[in-house]
């Protein structure tokens, strides 16, 4: 049963789990998706739900509403032609990723950190 009153930093039920992003990096992240000249939409799931947020695109307001700690994973949708200059945005500020089916993830917990690239 999910508890509306867990919090990451509480250990259980997700001590498995590596944190990697903190909410620094989570901003860089949404700033370096600003400066590109790009469309880069976006999805999350958030921990210890099944739910995973429709695609959106706009960086300004809408990836902010939320808080960051419960991040599991951002996807974000690049195409093939585009993803080297979203990869060289998340080198410049160190943000570690994977490539996935629809372009990049950007975790914010995982279970096994070596698989995570830096760029």
């Amino acid at each position: 049963m999910e508890s509306d009153s867990w919090h990451p930093n509480d250990g259980e039920p997700f001590g498995h789990l590596h944190p990697v992003l903190n909410n620094t990096k989570w901003e860089e992240l949404r700033l370096a998706m600003l400066d590109l000249d790009l469309v880069v939409p976006w999805r999350c799931k958030v921990l210890g739900r099944s739910f995973i947020s429709g695609w959106d695109g706009e960086w300004h307001s809408h990836f902010r509403d939320g808080p960051y700690d419960d991040i599991e994973w951002t996807e974000l949708k690049v195409a093939p032609a585009d993803r080297h200059r979203v990869l060289a945005a998340l080198a410049v500020h160190a943000i570690p990723y994977e490539v996935s089916a629809e372009g990049v993830t950007v975790f914010g917990y995982i279970d096994d950190t070596g698989r995570l690239s830096l760029g």
